[in-house]
């Protein structure tokens, strides 16, 4: 069973910085690229970032900038950098690893950006 696990939410004001974390159960290599998504309250969950295998990487165009996406082979872990943080941020953040015909999903962390 391949488990993700986020970490590193809170509570910060904005302007501030909060770096989340995704452990994955098993060498990420294995999933087809590794995602950060958000749900706000009332909202549909959206995609954030995606880094690929091979390092490339997206942003959805609200946090272009502000947000950095990385990976540490090493440690089966994706971050997810967060700087310049805006009340509009807040939400549950997700990790997210497609494998094949799977889609798998960490439980969550929620990350309130007060004004």
């Amino acid at each position: 069973q391949v488990q993700l696990v986020e970490s590193g939410g809170g509570l910060v004001q904005a302007g501030g910085s909060l770096r989340l974390s995704c452990v994955a159960s098993r060498i990420i290599f294995n999933f087809d690229y590794m995602s950060w998504y958000r749900q706000a309250p009332g909202k549909q969950r959206e995609l954030v970032a995606i880094i690929r295998n091979g390092g490339s990487t997206q942003y959805t165009d609200a946090v272009k900038g502000r947000f950095t996406i990385s990976r540490d082979n090493a440690k089966n872990t994706v971050y997810l950098q967060m700087n310049s943080l805006k009340p509009e941020d807040t939400a549950v953040y997700y990790c997210n690893a497609p494998m094949g015909p799977n889609n798998y999903w960490g439980q969550g962390t929620q990350v309130t950006v007060s004004s």
